[in-house]
């Protein structure tokens, strides 16, 4: 019996290492292929990893052009930093937003190399673990993973599309801040994360029951479509309504859904 249990412990821990390396494939390339209308032809699923790409493709683009713009500025804070114009901290400002700003560059650019492998060689893997009982999801800490399944369950948000909100929005990253001043997991702005009584927005468990939240009330805002509560996510809910109530036709936002519900797998028609 404790060979047995033995057993089991390391089985379950070796799987858990395994699955830290393959998440990140499993995600994009499994649920790619799932963002499909069910009953959908088969050269549907060529399709979502088709449009998975192109997205990836264009924040690739997106990105780029936000480092570029970036260099620039950090240049300009250089030469008046020399000439004392500005202060250290205004000038090591521009450092971490360019350096942010490069990271995402990189990430995505994993992300497009991901995309490209082949889907097939992950089927069994991801098999293997839904066959186990796992939950193919993790951000890799423990703790966030709970505190995700604690107030998706408490504000009825699915865990799982927090977690897919959150990978786009943070990387996971507690202390993530954006140019345009979102914060924390969830990268709320300091207006959202104030209406939901989040004061340190780069708290953990803050930032995701801020983000839930607001998540839950956009859903019930936009009648439970996923797509519309993540374009209010990113634009705003204002700017969805402006539009009449569909995804603004911002590159960005656009991008940003499409990556989302590929991942999610649970993609709304229009």
């Amino acid at each position: 019996m404790v060979i047995k249990n033995v057993f089991a412990c390391f089985k379950k821990a070796a799987l858990f290492l395994g699955f830290a390396l393959i998440f990140s494939l499993a995600a994009v390339s499994s649920n790619a292929q799932q963002a499909t209308v069910p009953g959908a032809p088969a050269g549907a699923k060529t399709d979502a990893t088709s449009d998975l790409k192109t997205s990836l493709n264009s924040l690739s683009t997106l990105y780029q052009k936000e480092v570029q713009r970036l260099e620039k500025q950090q240049q300009q804070a250089k030469e008046l930093f020399n000439q004392g114009l500005i202060s250290r901290l205004d000038f090591e400002k521009t450092d971490k937003e360019l350096a942010d700003a490069r990271a995402k560059v990189d990430h995505v650019t994993n992300e497009i190399a991901v995309a490209n492998q082949p889907a097939i060689a992950l089927a069994p893997i991801v098999g293997q673990l839904t066959a186990l009982g796992n939950v193919v999801w993790s951000t890799g800490n423990g703790r966030i993973d709970g505190l995700i399944r604690h107030y998706g369950s408490q504000y009825g948000v699915d865990p799982f599309l927090i977690y897919c909100t959150m990978s786009q929005e943070s990387k996971f990253s507690a202390g993530a801040t954006s140019y345009k001043g979102a914060q924390g997991l969830m990268q709320l702005m300091p207006d959202t994360a104030a209406r939901y009584g989040v004061s340190n927005p780069y708290d953990a468990a803050q930032s995701i029951m801020g983000g839930t939240r607001y998540l839950k009330d956009l859903l019930k805002m936009f009648n439970g479509r996923v797509d519309l509560a993540l374009a209010g996510y990113n634009a705003g809910e204002g700017a969805v309504m402006k539009y009449g109530y569909t995804v603004p036709p911002y590159d960005e936002t656009r991008n940003y859904v499409k990556l989302i519900l590929a991942r999610y797998g649970k993609k709304k028609t229009t």
